[in-house]
């Protein structure tokens, strides 16, 4: 919830956001996530054409934070009311979270894995 706050109270418009991409202030050049907290701002705004442009990736990892949020409110109803079942959701939360995140954030860990392996060469 804390990241929509943030989107909705950080104007694209003002560019006022205090998270900083580090990459790009010693490198000089942008990485993969920059753009993401404009991105967001605009998504939450209803401007997706605009957030496209700020972050591929954006919209992605925008639904990624919508669906565990979806998800840790139907996981809390469940696990309160069936008692019995509790290590079964918990299986199912950690995997299909997993997979969710992976989904998400693929570009990302490839990104890094391909930089740590160029550097190294």
């Amino acid at each position: 919830m804390l990241i929509f706050a943030y989107s909705g109270f950080f104007s694209p418009e003002k560019n006022n956001y205090p998270v900083v991409c580090i990459h790009e202030k010693l490198t000089g050049q942008p990485c993969v996530s920059c753009g993401l907290s404009h991105s967001f701002s605009l998504i939450v705004r209803g401007r997706v054409e605009e957030a496209y442009q700020w972050n591929h990736y954006g919209m992605r990892i925008f639904l990624f934070f919508v669906v565990q949020l979806l998800l840790r409110v139907t996981f809390s109803v469940f696990y309160l009311k069936y008692p019995d079942i509790r290590m079964k959701l918990i299986i199912a939360d950690c995997t299909g979270s997993g997979i969710i995140f992976l989904a998400a954030f693929w570009p990302f860990i490839t990104n890094i894995v391909s930089g740590i392996f160029y550097t190294a060469s």
